[in-house]
């Protein structure tokens, strides 16, 4: 089995595994209970924190637990709209945003709010003249994903930075949650950002576990009110077995990131070269630096994408249309929507997305395997 669907979700790791069955095991105490079963639990909730906080060169009280990348997007646009609703309502974010930053927008302006979707080029890259035009003086917020998750492109994350250094009182947020562990951390924790969001299952982490980074200083309202865990910012007891799981998947991922970046790339480019070689099939990401090197997406022409995925599946080779969240919707790609890519085109995308588990071998096997179909892709197609 060869499993080229990592964007959507990763396997958790054996030894990731281990550490949640462990905690939960033998650390069941409540992080909030005064007693000694608590104080275990807390300490371990706070050396958690501690170390993804020092994997990513924060602070620890700038770690803070959600359940995922889709709650992480949602509090800081929500969070940000409701703390900072006296000084402007106006949001700026691109046209090619993954659903919980785009939904939650349309969300806001259902409450009155303004949003200004950045446009983006041939490559879904947005234009930092764009950015400075849509500026006002009500705008409190600019989101802005460091990597497509349907084509893999790298938004330009510092020179978003630059500008925003000019306007100190915007708040500025990353979705980070296909960007962690694929070498570009010094663009994602540049020193202007304010929150950046993270995804535990992206990277060999259980699901329902996630975290955003939060600049100390910087304030949003909480979306969960409770108990007052999180320095009041989100309550509800803390999934602790799944908190030490993650920060060890971090540490892990962290862990020789060069040589597991090098080999992504390197598969990547392996079937990228080999499938545009043929007629019917489009690229629409690039291998360069400017693309992250876990994601190839392309087309063949005429031919849905479900029944390229099927077609392979039949290998024992998964892979994806597009966004995981809108695959089954038999949806066009927002993404390759909004690069004005045809519909009859963009229904016919597929994406690999790949991680440092695959092997050039598998990319061999993908290759020689799209090879067995393309005849039959061609009648289709005809």
């Amino acid at each position: 089995m060869i499993y080229f669907d990592n964007s959507a979700t990763t396997k958790a790791d054996p030894e990731v595994v281990s550490t949640y069955d462990t905690v939960s095991q033998q650390v069941w105490g409540n992080p909030s209970s005064l007693h000694q079963f608590g104080e275990q639990a807390f300490n371990l909730l706070e050396q958690s924190r501690k170390q993804i906080a020092d994997l990513l060169g924060a602070s620890q009280s700038e770690i803070l637990f959600t359940s995922g990348g889709t709650e992480g997007d949602n509090w800081v646009v929500k969070g940000t709209a409701i703390e900072k609703r006296q000084f402007g309502k106006h949001l700026i974010t691109t046209a090619v945003e993954h659903p919980a930053i785009h939904n939650s927008m349309e969300q806001l302006k259902q409450l009155g709010y303004d949003v200004t979707y950045l446009p983006v080029d041939k490559h879904g890259r947005i234009s930092v003249d764009d950015l400075k035009a849509a500026i006002r003086p009500t705008t409190i917020l600019v989101s802005v994903m460091a990597v497509n998750n349907e084509i893999g492109t790298i938004q330009p994350l510092k020179e978003v930075a630059e500008v925003l250094k000019n306007y100190p009182k915007i708040h500025y947020h990353i979705d980070a949650v296909q960007g962690i562990g694929k070498g570009i951390q010094d663009l994602i924790m540049n020193d202007r950002v304010d929150f950046v969001t993270f995804s535990g299952h992206k990277f060999h982490a259980p699901r329902g576990i996630g975290f955003i980074y939060a600049r100390r200083g910087r304030k949003i309202a909480p979306l969960m009110t409770g108990g007052g865990q999180e320095r009041n910012l989100r309550s509800g007891t803390e999934n602790l077995p799944a908190i030490a799981a993650m920060a060890k998947a971090l540490r892990l991922l962290l862990t020789d990131e060069d040589q597991k970046v090098a080999l992504e790339r390197q598969i990547k480019q392996r079937i990228f070269d080999h499938v545009k070689q043929f007629p019917l099939v489009t690229t629409f990401s690039e291998t360069g630096a400017d693309f992250a090197p876990h994601i190839l997406c392309f087309a063949i022409q005429g031919v849905r994408g479900e029944t390229i995925v099927h077609a392979f599946e039949e290998h024992d080779i998964y892979i994806s249309t597009t966004s995981a969240c809108s695959s089954k919707k038999h949806v066009a790609s927002s993404t390759l929507t909004a690069m004005h890519i045809p519909e009859n085109l963009s229904t016919s995308a597929i994406r690999i997305s790949l991680d440092d588990h695959n092997t050039l071998a598998e990319a061999d096997q993908f290759n020689q395997v799209f090879d067995q179909l393309y005849d039959k892709f061609k009648v289709l197609s005809a």
